[in-house]
């Protein structure tokens, strides 16, 4: 008798790095394609310093080639930050504003939250620090003390 063996992960197909980056301009209503890359590669090497473990190497293997390696190319930090200090960093990595900042980071983490699908997101929820889900585009759900 064979063992059991799990059905096959269900989620989008692979996209290129050009894709992406079109879909992250269209989202996010860019006026240029080197204007959605440079928030694309802010915000995944941002990312990269806060996800680790098995959810890290499963969200790599879910973009493309570039977006992975602009993932996994950064050491993560011994301390994750909130999503609000996440934003607040990232501002301060590029010297613009929190606002633009913020917009950047939905506009990126909508399209990874697509790319990794919900299952995955979850779990990368679950090991973030709180702040994360309305930058991927979800409700952050608390329980009541």
């Amino acid at each position: 008798m064979m063992p059991d063996r799990p059905a096959p992960l269900q989620h989008l197909p692979q996209m290129t790095f050009d894709q992406m980056l079109e879909k992250v301009r269209y989202d996010g209503a860019y006026p240029t394609r080197e204007r959605a890359e440079e928030a694309v590669r802010l915000v995944l090497s941002g990312l990269g310093r806060q996800l680790t473990g098995d959810e890290r190497v499963e969200l790599a293997a879910r973009l493309p080639l570039e977006a992975a390696r602009l993932l996994t190319e950064q050491i993560p930090d011994t301390e994750p930050l909130t999503g609000w200090a996440f934003v607040k960093d990232l501002a301060a990595r590029t010297g613009t504003t929190v606002a633009v900042t913020r917009w950047d980071t939905g506009s990126v983490l909508a399209t990874v939250a697509a790319l990794a699908g919900p299952e995955l997101l979850t779990r990368i929820l679950h090991q973030l620090p709180s702040g994360y889900a309305l930058l991927f585009g979800r409700a952050e759900l608390t329980q009541a003390a």
